[in-house]
């Protein structure tokens, strides 16, 4: 293999994190068992498979459920990917193809297509952000749920007791006719 090749989580789980492509094939998917293993629930266990065939890279969908996209068309059969191509597993996971250029002499990797990337590329990956959907890693990862206090729940038990105790001492005045013994105020007493 001549070349580098990389892909770039754009959105998703994990953005800007760089997977190098450096072997003959390649399988995508939320399994941790992939060489790609993308933590979310619109990535199917084993998605989409990289192959290295007559000096590219191929991308082919494994019978994913969500399907997979490259540059917004779904991938009906093997298909040999470019530079600067989108691939796209379900609606919200995207990641950037890109033959990186490598000269011998340099001290760093560059990109052929966007110099921009390779800044973003470089740089460490952001912290994870939750979004409706993801499946996390481990029950370690996942976020603990905040219970509310006894507190919301005490004020509306009063609030419903003061409701039903007002109703029925109008109720009763109103059964008993005693609405001047209680206000003499009221007209017609």
């Amino acid at each position: 293999m001549p070349g580098q090749y990389q892909i770039t989580l754009r959105s998703g789980p994990n953005p800007g994190t760089v997977f190098t492509l450096e072997g003959e094939q390649f399988s995508i998917g939320r399994d941790s068992s992939n060489e790609i293993s993308i933590n979310d629930s619109e990535v199917s266990r084993r998605h989409a498979r990289l192959a290295f065939q007559g000096g590219k890279f191929v991308i082919e969908d494994l019978g994913s459920t969500n399907g997979t996209y490259v540059n917004g068309q779904r991938l009906t059969g093997q298909r040999v990917l470019k530079s600067g191509e989108v691939i796209s597993l379900g609606e919200k996971i995207e990641l950037v193809y890109e033959a990186v250029e490598t000269d011998p002499g340099a001290t760093m990797v560059s990109s052929r297509k966007a110099p921009a990337a390779r800044a973003v590329a470089s740089a460490p990956p952001p912290a994870p952000k939750a979004f409706s959907g993801q499946v996390p890693a481990s029950p370690a990862e996942a976020t603990p749920v905040k219970k509310a206090g006894p507190l919301p729940i005490v004020i509306a038990a009063g609030a419903v007791v003061l409701i039903c105790a007002c109703i029925a001492f109008f109720w009763y005045i109103d059964a008993n006719f005693l609405w001047c013994t209680f206000f003499p105020f009221l007209g017609g007493c």
